[in-house]
This record gives C-alpha cells, sequence and structure tokens, in this order.
C-alpha cells in the first residue's frame, strides 16, 4: 500500500483537507482496481479547526499539554472518541506539527489511538516515514493520557525524541481501558535510545477528563 498526504489524488480517494497551513489527512490507497480491495481513509472530525490555533506557537509544556487536554475533552463532548489526545511539536519552537484523537470507533479502526493519528498526521505533513529525519528539528510528541502498549512501541519508530504524558496508566484502568503490557523496562528501552520520558504533566487536568466520559457513560472499546 503507498500512503499520501491530503490534497494529491490516488485511485481510490481524496482527502478533504487541502488547506497549506493544516497537518494533511493521510489516505492509504489500494493498490489494484478491485472495488473489493478495503480502503483506510483516516482525517480529523470536523471540530477540529475551531478547537486547533495552528498558528500559534506553544513555548513551554504546559501550554502544549493544554492543547493534548482540550483534543481528548471536545473529543469527548462532540462524541466523536475516546478521551484521549495527543500532539506533536517541533521542540525548539514550540511550532504545532499535528494533532492526534482518538478514533477507534469513529473510524473503525482499533489502531487510531491518539498518539498513532498524532504520528500518521505529523509524518504526512512533513512527508517523512521518521520524524528523527536529518533535515527535521526535533519533534516531541504530547499526550493527554500515559501510552498503552501499541503506542508507546510506535514511539520508538515514530521519531520523536521526547515524550510527555498527563494522566497515567492508573487512571485509565480505573475507566477498564486495557493499556497492554506496559513495564518499567519498557520506558528504560526507549531511554537507551534516546527518548525522554516525562511523566504527569498537568495530570488532575488530564484525569478530569477521563472521569468526564466515565459520567457520560462513553463506550470501553477494548478489543
Amino acid at each position: 500500500m503507498r500512503v499520501r498526504a491530503a490534497g494529491l489524488k490516488c485511485p481510490a480517494v481524496r482527502a478533504s483537507q487541502s488547506s497549506a497551513h493544516r497537518p494533511f489527512g493521510t489516505t492509504l490507497c489500494r493498490m489494484s482496481r478491485d472495488p473489493t480491495h478495503p480502503v483506510v481513509h483516516v482525517e480529523y472530525p470536523d471540530w477540529v479547526d475551531s478547537v486547533v490555533d495552528w498558528e500559534q506557537a506553544y513555548p513551554t509544556d504546559e501550554k502544549r499539554m493544554r492543547l493534548a487536554i482540550a483534543i481528548a475533552r471536545e473529543n469527548v463532548d462532540r462524541e466523536t472518541g475516546g478521551p484521549f489526545g495527543a500532539a506533536i511539536f517541533e521542540g525548539p519552537s514550540g511550532r504545532l506539527v499535528a494533532v492526534g484523537m482518538n478514533s477507534v470507533v469513529r473510524l473503525n479502526n482499533c489502531a487510531l489511538h491518539g498518539e498513532m493519528m498524532a504520528f500518521m498526521m505529523a509524518q504526512a505533513r512533513v512527508a517523512s516515514f521518521t520524524l528523527n529525519a536529518p533535515q527535521l528539528p526535533v519533534h516531541e510528541l504530547f499526550t493527554s493520557c500515559e501510552p498503552c502498549a501499541m503506542c508507546l512501541g510506535a514511539t520508538l519508530w515514530s521519531g520523536v525524541q521526547r515524550v510527555v504524558y498527563g494522566a497515567t496508566r492508573e487512571d485509565a484502568l480505573r475507566l477498564n481501558f486495557e493499556e497492554g503490557p506496559v513495564f518499567p523496562e519498557s520506558y528504560h528501552y526507549l531511554e537507551e535510545r534516546g527518548i525522554r520520558i516525562v511523566r504527569n504533566v498537568l495530570r488532575d487536568e488530564a484525569r478530569a477528563v477521563l472521569e468526564m466520559y466515565r459520567a457520560k457513560g462513553g463506550k470501553i472499546y477494548n478489543g
């Protein structure tokens, strides 16, 4: 399969986002014209531009985390997914590259956790399979909740060089979300490869979004 950024034509579909200042959508195009082949189209919900200021700089960890939390909160308010949001920034400048929100149920895809979506969108925007390419600045992931096993594993290959999270694995488990096999050794492995981990930034604010999801009777979509 080929990955194309939005605004470029492919045999299957054309993504809806084409504004030059926004992170591009990601489309996986079919390899043949056989109509039985599936097409996976990943895009933001329609509210994203009303919440995200793509032109603003985010100079501090708190400002960056508040954006990730705001995305998670809006996802719950709009009932477009689970209570998890993420954002990827250029580390030195604070420039926003991409955001991600949990889209598992909305797009019927178990891989679309907030961090995974942020990785996809960021890599499409910079046109590189890694955010650690030589021509790129340092990229950092901010996520409203500690990454699950899938997202933590993908972090290694994403190219981000710093991960900052808010709520913890324990906070998510209270809602009965399955976080998978994440161990202290998992973090040691990433740190040994130069990825810095920062924990519990604005944890109470991030945890409040999880509790809001619980109060609304939000779907727990394990498996």
